[in-house]
Parts: structure tokens; sequence; C-alpha cells
């Protein structure tokens, strides 16, 4: 059903990027005047962006939100976990829509699937990136990723409560951790777990040299899962990029400074 919002809609529907595997998106206020496409991290969907939808869009803005293939709302296929495939599916989704000129923002892994969009397809449709806390050039280190890994396999309701322990920096409330939680176990178990691979296989530094646009790059200054270093060597490595600390966020700053980031989003978009 479309919800209505502020006059505007928001209507969710499949794109289909291969035979038989459906790519749920969320495009809320489809009449807006600029556009902004989210990619959420690992494990969560796009509903992580909650605080964004509730301002943006009664703003002007037209949000679309995507969940990667294994997660949220869309199908779970056990291939296509890497970086091309999943770059192909934004694009095909892109396609579909018939995006031009919009704002994309990642976090986290979708920070770096972000990356790897603008250099395999010239950056196709987006003028200007924000990057939040990436996960790039590099993912999880070899010992966080194993021991996740194992985790993932054997008890990932565990594994998704220590992943919310060291997310935030800010306090969180039981209902709130509960909500993450269940954001974290609507993916599949063989999708969390090939994530967790790719971030600790796959560097992404030769795709940096690659992005051209306008990029502001947020990260929080406590994240305890992508360090703040990897934010200022992406602010080195792309250019036309600015820094922008976040001093009271870990992993959220979009959560936990909402209101700092949704300024800065709008500011930078114009």
């Amino acid at each position: 059903m479309p919800l209505s919002l502020n006059g505007g809609i928001g209507v969710g529907y499949f794109v289909n990027v291969e035979p038989d595997v459906s790519i749920y998106v969320e495009d809320i206020n489809p009449g807006g005047s600029k556009t902004i496409v989210f990619i959420h991290g690992w494990p969560l969907s796009h509903e992580q962006f909650e605080y964004q939808f509730d301002v943006l869009p009664a703003m002007g803005y037209r949000c679309i939100g995507i969940d990667w293939r294994g997660f949220g709302k869309s199908d779970k296929p056990m291939s296509g976990y890497n970086y091309d495939r999943l770059a192909d599916d934004i694009r095909t989704v892109v396609g579909a829509l018939q995006l031009k000129n919009f704002t994309l923002v990642g976090h986290s892994t979708g920070g770096a699937i972000a990356i790897h969009y603008m250099a395999r397809y010239n950056g196709y449709g987006v003028s200007k990136l924000v990057l939040i806390d990436a996960a790039a050039p590099i993912g999880f280190t070899k010992e966080t990723a194993n021991k996740l890994l194992t985790e993932a396999l054997n008890d990932r309701p565990k594994m998704m409560r220590g992943v919310i322990d060291t997310f935030f920096f800010q306090y969180i409330t039981v209902p709130f951790s509960d909500w993450f939680f269940q954001l974290g176990l609507q993916a599949a178990g063989w999708s969390t777990a090939a994530i967790i691979i790719l971030l600790r296989d796959v560097r992404l530094d030769d795709d940096l040299q690659k992005i051209f646009v306008p990029t502001l790059i947020i990260h929080g200054i406590h994240d305890k899962v992508i360090p703040f270093a990897q934010a200022q060597e992406l602010n080195q490595k792309i250019r036309n990029s600015q820094l922008v600390p976040f001093q009271y966020s870990g992993h959220g700053p979009f959560w936990e400074e909402r209101d700092k980031f949704n300024q800065l989003l709008i500011q930078f978009i114009g």
C-alpha cells in the first residue's frame, strides 16, 4: 500500500535484477525535486534510514531506499555477494527508475558498494556522493571477520547483539536495540556470512581514484567498527572530497547525531 506522507507518497516495489532475483525499493516522495538514493550497511536494510525518511521527503526531497540482495525485503539468492554484482544491482535499479543527477548515500558496507558503483559505472547518474562510516578501502580485519563468521554460522542472533553493542557511541534504549536487532535478522544467514567474507578478502583501493563527483565523508570519531583513520584515508585519496568528523557518534551518525546529519546532507545537496 502506498503510504501518505505530507502530501507525498511512499511506494514500495520490486525491481527484477536477474532471473528469479528481485530487489526491494522504497521510493518516498517520487515527485520530489532532488533525489537521494540510500544504500544501507551490513546486515541491515533501507529501514536503518528511518530518521532521514521522516524528515527529508517533507522538505521536498525524493528519498529512495534500496535493500541489497539477501537483505531486508529483497530476494535472497545463494549467489551474487560480491562488489561487482551488488553494484550491478544498483545500476539496474537506477535504470529501471530512470534516475539522473541524484545524490548517492552509502553507509558502512553500503559506502563500499557506492564506491564500487562509482568506479564500475563511471558514476552513472550520480551528481554527488556521501560516504557514512564507509567500510573502505578495507572492511573487517581477518580476526574480526573470522569471529563474526563463526558466530553468524552458529548463533546469528548472538552475533547481531554483539554488532549492536559496538555500533553506537550514544546511549540506545532497549526498544531501539530490539528494533535494530530485527533489521539485522531480516537478512538470510548465508548472505550475512557471504558479506563478512567479502569485507575480509576484498580491498577497494583502486576504485578511489575513479571518483570524480563532489564527495562528503561523514564518520563518527568513536567508531569501533570502521576506525576513523579510514575516513582520513578516503579523504586523502578521493579528489574533491571533504571529511566531517562527528564528535558524538560511533558507527551510526545517521541516528546518533541525526539533526546535524540531516542538516549537513541538505547543505551538501543544496
